[in-house]
């Protein structure tokens, strides 16, 4: 396939590696003012791959989607409507988009997919990239599991099966609400690992990722979705990648603000916290750690985060016993 990875950061510049490497015909989209895309194009590495030769970079947004068969989108999820705005100004009905980027818009509550088709996008042309996996366990060698989901099921499978290899096993995925949700929601149960970290609770991290799931699958079920994806890749299957390892974006920032200290790259599930408070109001869904997580992030005090955090803990125990698997 001719495929164009716009956004050339962490996992931009990993897709256009991992894809490039499997036969596709890539290039690697990034704005020339961008950081990322500087480093790639001055030093032909970053701190996660090698640049491969086959790899077409460009700063060139036009060149790279009329390239493309395959438009893959990596960006921050709250550019994602500006950004479309700029790709839309091009020809791009034949193309097909695949969001790998995890999140919900704040200012609507709006699913990524649904900004795309809010942006004139046919929902038939949009499959999303989601589950489990860190980039410097991917480029180590160490395989794992992912899932394509889509509207469209022959997108889905069309793009799974090109997608494939020895190092990522993909699964069609059967509900498209939950596996946006999910993957989005997982960065926030990640802040709260992290939080645990800082704290020295990490023993709780059990709890952490049943009432976690519990909690994301009310909210699935509540917005039209299928509960049980909470429990699948998109949310569950990634908590090893996001509440246990050194390399979770989300959990570190959890951690570092329990101590003080301030976490300099993304952190998405600050942002989604604040949509899924607002969708869990609008909805009618009681999403405890979701609250805790926003109070958290949103909400000034002259207390150290520290103790802000242990009086947050405190009161989520202190909330009303209730049936484990209550609606």
């Amino acid at each position: 396939m001719k495929i164009s990875v716009l956004g050339c950061g962490r996992w931009g510049s990993f897709i256009a590696w991992y894809l490039c490497n499997h036969g596709h015909d890539v290039y690697s989209w990034g704005p020339e003012d961008d950081y990322s895309y500087q480093v790639l194009r001055d030093t032909g590495k970053n701190e996660y791959v090698d640049l491969d030769e086959r790899i077409h970079l460009t700063c060139d947004l036009k060149e790279a989607v009329e390239h493309a068969e395959v438009i893959i989108i990596s960006i921050s999820s709250q550019g994602l409507r500006g950004f479309m705005k700029r790709i839309t100004e091009y020809d791009v009905s034949a193309k097909n988009f695949v969001l790998c980027m995890k999140g919900i818009e704040v200012s609507t509550g709006c699913r990524l997919s649904e900004v795309l088709v809010q942006s004139g996008i046919d929902p038939m042309k949009i499959a999303v990239w989601v589950g489990p996996g860190h980039i410097q366990a991917f480029t180590a060698g160490i395989p794992n599991c992912m899932v394509i989901d889509s509207a469209n099921p022959e997108l889905k499978v069309k793009l799974a099966n090109a997608f494939k290899s020895d190092l990522i096993r993909f699964y069609y995925g059967e509900d498209l609400i939950g596996s946006e949700l999910g993957a989005a929601a997982k960065n926030v149960i990640g802040i709260v690992a992290g939080v645990l970290d800082g704290c020295g609770y990490g023993a709780m991290k059990g709890a952490l990722m049943a009432r976690g799931a519990r909690e994301v699958a009310r909210l699935i079920k509540a917005m039209g979705g299928n509960e049980f994806s909470a429990y699948g890749l998109a949310h569950l299957g990634d908590y090893e990648a996001t509440l246990f390892s050194e390399f979770s974006h989300n959990r570190r920032y959890g951690e570092m603000l329990v101590k003080g200290e301030k976490f300099a790259k993304l952190a998405e599930g600050v942002p989604t916290s604040a949509a899924m408070k607002a969708l869990g109001e609008k909805y009618g869904v009681d999403l405890p750690l979701t609250e805790a997580v926003y109070e958290i992030c949103y909400t000034e005090s002259e207390e150290s985060y520290r103790e802000r955090c242990e009086k947050i803990l405190a009161k989520l125990f202190a909330r009303d016993t209730k049936a484990e698997f209550y609606s």
